[in-house]
Formats: C-alpha cells, sequence, structure tokens
C-alpha cells in the first residue's frame, strides 16, 4: 500500500514536472495565454504569435506530450483544426488580461441551443450585459435546450432566436461557441470556443455536456472582463 502511495506520488511529480518544463520556453507559455480564454487554429496561434509554420508546429507537439493542449477537428470545415487546452490543466493558469466590454454576444448556427445557453448562464456570472445570436437562426429554441436550462435553474420563458445582424454592435464582444459560426464571423474582436454541437446526438447527456463546458469556460473568462474602456 505504501509502495503504491510512493508510486503514484512520483508519477504526479513526473507529470507537474512535464508541465513546468513545457511552459519554461517563452514562446510555448504565449501559446497557452492565447489558448486560456478561447480555442485557435495552428495558422491563427502562428499568425496572431509571429511563430514560423515548423516552430509552431514543434511547440504545439511539446504541449500536447505535456498534456497541456489537444486538437479537435472542426464540425464546420473538416479539414480544419483547432487547438484547445486540457480543462485539467487551467486550474494553474492565470487568465491574462483582455479587451474590455461593455456587452457579450454568444454565437452559434442556429442561437437555438448553445448561444442562448451561454447568455444565461453569463447573466448569472457577470454584470456585463449579454445576449445571443446565430447566423442562421432556426424557428424555436432546441426542446432539450429548455430543458436542461430549467434544470439549472435558468428562466428560459423569454428565449427567441435572432439573427446576427439584428443584435450584434460594432463593439460588443463576441464569443464563437460553435465551429461553422467561427468560421463564419468577420466581426472583431470575437472569442472562439469550439463546443461540439448537442443538436445531432439530440440526447440530454449531449446538452448536459454543452452546458457543463459552457458554464466552466465562463466562469473562468468572466471575472477577467472589464465593463470599462468600451463606448459606442
Amino acid at each position: 500500500m505504501i509502495i503504491e502511495s510512493m508510486d503514484a506520488e512520483r508519477n504526479h511529480l513526473a507529470k507537474r514536472a512535464r508541465v513546468h518544463a513545457a511552459l519554461g520556453d517563452p514562446a510555448r507559455l504565449a501559446i497557452v495565454d492565447a489558448l486560456v480564454a478561447g480555442d485557435s487554429a495552428p495558422g491563427e496561434l502562428g499568425a496572431a504569435l509571429e511563430l514560423p509554420t515548423n516552430l509552431l508546429a514543434h511547440h504545439l507537439k511539446v504541449l500536447e506530450e505535456a498534456g497541456l493542449v489537444v486538437r479537435t477537428r472542426s464540425e464546420g470545415d473538416r479539414r480544419r483544426t483547432y487547438v484547445r487546452l486540457r480543462t485539467e490543466a487551467l486550474a494553474a493558469m492565470a487568465i491574462p488580461a483582455l479587451i474590455a466590454a461593455k456587452r457579450v454576444v454568444f454565437v452559434c448556427t442556429q442561437n437555438s441551443a448553445r448561444s442562448q445557453l451561454a447568455a444565461a448562464i453569463w447573466a448569472r456570472r457577470s454584470h456585463i450585459p449579454a445576449a445571443s445570436a446565430g447566423t442562421e437562426p432556426a424557428e424555436r429554441i432546441h426542446p432539450r435546450a429548455l430543458k436542461v436550462a430549467r434544470r439549472h435553474g435558468l428562466n428560459p420563458s423569454g428565449w427567441r432566436t435572432a439573427h446576427l445582424a439584428d443584435v450584434v454592435h460594432g463593439d460588443d464582444l463576441l464569443i464563437a461557441v460553435c465551429d461553422n459560426a467561427h468560421e463564419h464571423l468577420e466581426h472583431q474582436p470575437r472569442l472562439h470556443w469550439s463546443i461540439p454541437d448537442p443538436a445531432p446526438a439530440d440526447t440530454d447527456a449531449a446538452f448536459e455536456a454543452a452546458y457543463t463546458e459552457l458554464a466552466d469556460r465562463i466562469d473562468r473568462l468572466a471575472p477577467a472582463l472589464s465593463p470599462e474602456g468600451s463606448a459606442r
């Protein structure tokens, strides 16, 4: 029993050492900082951090091996991948300073589930106003989105789908919670959260998973945003 405990402790220390070693390079630390608030395609990371493709690939490989990042395939353009931080690695990460925002707008394609849930969760976590919109809004909210909302004490009675053009103002901070929406948006500033669409699975578990990830990301982002410094 004692030997097993010691082995587990050594494994834990070795894992922590790999994480610290991976973050010991300024470029890799910059990649992690860039991914704390949202997900990015490798090309977006390379452009933002001015890293050549071969060097970026090396740094991402080191971060992946340390368990800090993972790649996911886009649900929109299947040729694209997005890099995201692993949730369990985020506990020790400080959120870097972000832009100020007077309002946050969550965007997905149909505005029938993820973006609606995100705006409602945000309203509980932050004094900064929030709204939601879709690039191709559906006629109604998905029934399972209404169900998961009520299960978590949210009131979806006033939810209505809306088109992006009817909701967004020029200085809103957009958060795309959908790969398809992110890949078609031109609005800046914006963040991208690559959250799987629960509608194809159409199960309570899929919608619960989407809610959980939205709540987790909002809990990390909300304290980092300031309502000051933006004027319409």
